[in-house]
């Protein structure tokens, strides 16, 4: 099944700073890649050289198998959702989804309707007078309301209460279950591990990993506190896959794993 979303090996300067080095990635239909790294990592470089935004130095990026630079029609079919979405202050919400419906072929009333109410969002009032969790609303429903092949959304839920969230979050899981490709850039792994199947991080333009999020969080150091009903001894956990330290305390033992717990916890319960 060809990827919907690809980069090959990309690369982009800026004068003497490397942004994006040699990077590779790729969204096939139906699934929701996290795109993880801290502030400056170079994921929204990343995102505008895949939408045409700005020419790699070397490698190449694909969205729906083509080159936006040198096929803009493929825009239509996706849906782009920028890390700091502004428009013209004196529109409203109703405005901008009948501009961009019109860049998209048509508007269609009722899955603007369908988005704006599971948003709770007011879309008659100018963008100038809304609050910054409302402008991201009305970025999310600009994004969603043709239901796209393709979504690429940059820190999307920046601003966002933590129903909305989960709103959005249910909408990602929609679009990916119709077999939309999802690229979810964000910094805060939390977020990502509910909606994503797949996370790529990436750390001062270079990647660092790409796994299933299960395998990731599988490998990421735990710290527990367990108390038992009598004091147990230090050797309980010794030998036990994964356990790096532990702490004893009479009734208490504190314990430092790396990967999965499931080992360290059928070793206290033995």
């Amino acid at each position: 099944m060809e990827d919907l979303i690809a980069c090959a090996g990309v690369t982009k300067r800026f004068g003497a700073l490397r942004a994006v080095s040699d990077l590779n990635l790729s969204v096939p239909p139906g699934e929701v890649v996290g795109f993880l790294g801290p502030n400056g990592a170079g994921k929204t470089t990343t995102i505008r050289m895949l939408l045409g935004f700005l020419n790699p130095t070397s490698g190449s990026c694909a969205v729906l198998g083509g080159d936006l630079r040198r096929n803009p029609g493929l825009r239509q079919r996706i849906g782009y959702l920028p890390g700091d979405f502004r428009m013209d202050p004196g529109m409203t919400g109703e405005d901008l989804f009948s501009w961009f419906g019109r860049m998209r072929g048509g508007v269609n009333r009722a899955r603007v309707a369908e988005l704006v109410q599971r948003l709770h969002l007011d879309s008659s009032r100018p963008f100038g007078t809304l609050s910054k969790g409302n402008r991201q609303k009305i970025g999310i429903v600009q994004a969603f309301q043709h239901d796209p092949e393709v979504l690429i959304l940059d820190e999307p839920t920046t601003g966002l209460d933590p129903l909305v969230q989960r709103e959005f979050l249910d909408l990602v899981k929609e679009a990916a279950d119709r077999g939309a490709a999802i690229l979810f850039s964000s910094h805060v792994l939390p977020e990502v591990e509910r909606a994503a199947s797949h996370v790529v991080i990436i750390r001062a333009g270079e990647l660092v990993t790409a796994s299933a999020v299960e395998d990731l969080l599988d490998r990421i150091r735990h710290r527990l506190e367990l108390r038992f009903a009598r004091p147990v001894p230090r050797q309980l956990f010794e030998g036990v896959p994964g356990v790096v330290a532990v702490e004893v305390d009479g009734r208490t033992v504190v314990i430092t794993i790396d990967g999965p717990a499931s080992p360290a916890m059928e070793a206290a319960v033995a």
